[in-house]
């Protein structure tokens, strides 16, 4: 089972985006690299902020995701809705969670902000494993999306 080298994949995610400034390039390009880099990312993408309260799907890897979610339902929706990292270990105990997938067992999603401070999307990474995600993903992924979209 692969598992994800965060320091090989922070230099493999800085030099393919540098200099790049366009943030739908940017977000394909992570999607891509995150999803291939370990076995437990069973969907992983971008859920970009297109109006107040309104998410609407961005570049991803893995099956159909949900085109639309609103700030008020799901992980996705709490994380843009708080600004905190969401790790849920069981979806099914999650309130509202919302099922784009079936396979869906555990659920990493973190805010991306922009260089100016602004929340552009959430990062959802989803797992067909129960308490798919720890601690240090989360950090380590927090710090790979600010160097990429907040410089």
């Amino acid at each position: 089972m692969a598992r994800v080298n965060y320091a090989e994949l922070a230099q493999v995610v800085a030099s393919l985006t540098e200099g790049e400034q366009d943030e739908v390039a940017l977000m394909a390009t992570l999607a891509c690299e995150v999803h291939h880099a370990d076995d437990r990312f069973d969907w992983t993408g971008f859920y970009r902020v297109v109006a107040p309260d309104l998410l609407k799907i961005g570049p991803y890897q893995g099956g159909h995701g949900c085109l639309q979610i609103p700030f008020s339902r799901g992980v996705c929706g709490a994380a843009a809705r708080t600004g905190q990292v969401q790790l849920v270990p069981d979806v099914d105990a999650f309130p509202g969670h919302i099922a784009c997938a079936s396979s869906t067992r555990s659920e990493l999603v973190l805010p991306v902000w922009n260089r100016t401070g602004a929340l552009i999307g959430v990062f959802d990474i989803d797992s067909d494993q129960s308490d798919g995600f720890t601690q240090e993903d989360a950090d380590q992924l927090a710090a790979i999306l600010k160097d990429t979209f907040a410089r």
